[in-house]
Parts: C-alpha cells; sequence; structure tokens
C-alpha cells in the first residue's frame, strides 16, 4: 500500500497553532490515562513539535515518544524539536489510540490521540472524558463508547424511520405491514 503525504499547508498550518489536549490535573489519583491530544494531521513530524513545545512547559521536557503505526502514515526515527531531537518509536502492541511520551526526569505519560477528522463534539467529549483523574477506561475503551455514541444521534432517527417504514413491528407473514390496531389476538387474548 502507498501513502502520498501532502507536505504543504497542512505542515504550515499545524506548526503555527498550539497542540491540542486536555490534561489530566496534578492529582495522586492514577488512571490509565494522563490526557488527550487532537492532532490536526497523521503526519508526526509536523504533529509532535508543538505538542512537545506545549508539554515542556508543563511536564518537562519530552525525549521520546512511541506510536502504533496502524493509526500514522509514516513513522519517523527522529523529529526535531526546539533545536533537538525526539526519538520516535513503534510498537504494534501498544494500543493504537493512544501516544507514550517518556522523559528521562519526569517519567511517562500516556495520551488518547483523537482521531483528525473527528468531529469537534466528539473531540471534545473524548478529551474531556480522557483528563478524569483516577479513571480506569483506557484509550481503546473509550473510542469504541464514543463509536457507540457519536451514532447515536443521527442513527438513532434513521434506524426509527426504517423501523416505522418497514412496518415496525407490525409486519404480516407476507411482509405487508398491519396497521397498529389490526394485531391478531392469541388465544389467551394478549397481543
Amino acid at each position: 500500500m502507498t501513502t502520498t503525504l501532502d507536505r504543504t499547508a497542512p505542515r504550515d498550518l499545524a506548526t503555527e497553532l498550539p497542540a491540542r489536549l486536555s490534561l489530566t490535573p496534578k492529582t495522586t489519583l492514577a488512571g490509565q490515562l494522563d490526557g488527550a491530544w487532537w492532532p490536526r494531521t497523521r503526519d508526526l513530524e509536523v504533529e509532535l513539535p508543538p505538542l512537545a513545545a506545549a508539554l515542556d512547559e508543563t511536564w518537562g521536557r519530552v525525549t521520546r515518544v512511541t506510536v502504533n503505526p496502524a493509526r500514522w502514515p509514516v513513522v519517523p526515527r527522529t523529529v526535531a524539536v526546539a533545536g533537538r531531537v525526539l526519538h520516535v518509536g513503534w510498537f504494534t502492541e501498544q494500543d493504537p489510540d493512544k501516544l507514550i511520551l517518556l522523559s528521562y526526569t519526569v517519567g511517562r505519560w500516556d495520551l488518547l490521540v483523537v482521531p483528525p477528522e473527528t468531529a469537534a463534539a466528539a473531540a471534545a467529549r473524548l478529551m474531556a472524558a480522557a483528563a478524569i483523574p483516577g479513571s480506569v477506561l483506557t484509550a481503546g475503551v473509550l473510542m469504541a463508547n464514543e463509536a457507540v455514541i457519536g451514532r447515536g444521534a443521527g442513527d438513532a432517527r434513521r434506524r426509527e424511520a426504517a423501523w416505522e417504514d418497514e412496518g415496525g413491528a407490525c409486519m404480516s407473514t407476507f411482509g405487508e405491514p398491519f396497521g397498529r390496531s389490526a394485531l391478531p389476538l392469541s388465544a389467551n387474548g394478549w397481543r
């Protein structure tokens, strides 16, 4: 499979805009995630410098990052960040919806990666859920929950319309819809 990255406009845009982050407040409650990151593209060379810059201020210098290559078309070995090198690794065993950040002095942080194409409302839900202190929900569980929630609003109306168009529960054995009051009664009088 061949992947082509357009490295013109998105690269310029992403380097000028700050990283979209939601971080867990400092607390003694340890959870599965330390927050969430919503990149604008799937280009790690473009996205990691603003992320590292934002985290350098709040958490300390990030020296290494690991990802699952399933979500990233290209995983560079290193990325230049403010005159230094950020080492990037990948592991297929790592949750594909998680980014692991490492620092020699501060430790490790696990962030949910909200896909760039996610709608703003869904991204807001995911970022808020990932930043709850002490949460036991993993990145994969949060993404699966959002997939169910995200289908809820628009899909519920479509499912209801399909239900009604097909006659709902009132179908004869020949596929003809019954009127709601025309259901046959069983021998005991219950419908």
